[in-house]
């Protein structure tokens, strides 16, 4: 197999897309091989490359099952759950902090857990 076609940022021909973009209608790649790439030059760096496949050969999305939508709920719910205080932040956790804002940054004016003395 030779090298991948290279076009420049907007400039790719008709039938050819990203990940996001075959998202966008509904496709996904379906194990095809990526097709092409686009390149878009950079000051000082080496140049941004975006990965194209042929929209011809992708597949429909897989739709979403009960049991998928549960599994996708329940990891979703862990993202937000502090390790420290055991609350649902309501937001998911930044990586950085490793736990929710309160327990990162307590108070001077308050003890422990967020509660006031």
């Amino acid at each position: 197999m030779g090298a991948l076609p290279v076009f420049r940022w907007r400039l790719a021909p008709d039938g050819y897309a990203t990940r996001r973009q075959l998202r966008a209608l509904g496709l996904r790649p379906g194990g095809q091989p990526v097709a092409a790439q686009l390149e878009r030059p950079r000051r000082r760096r080496g140049p941004l490359v975006a990965y194209l496949y042929r929209v011809d050969l992708a597949v429909p999305v897989r739709p979403m099952t009960p049991a998928r939508r549960a599994a996708l709920a329940k990891a979703n719910a862990a993202r937000r759950l502090c390790p420290v205080c055991r609350r649902d932040a309501g937001y998911v956790i930044p990586a950085a902090l490793g736990c929710c804002v309160p327990c990162a940054y307590p108070s001077p004016h308050e003890g422990p857990e967020g509660s006031t003395p």
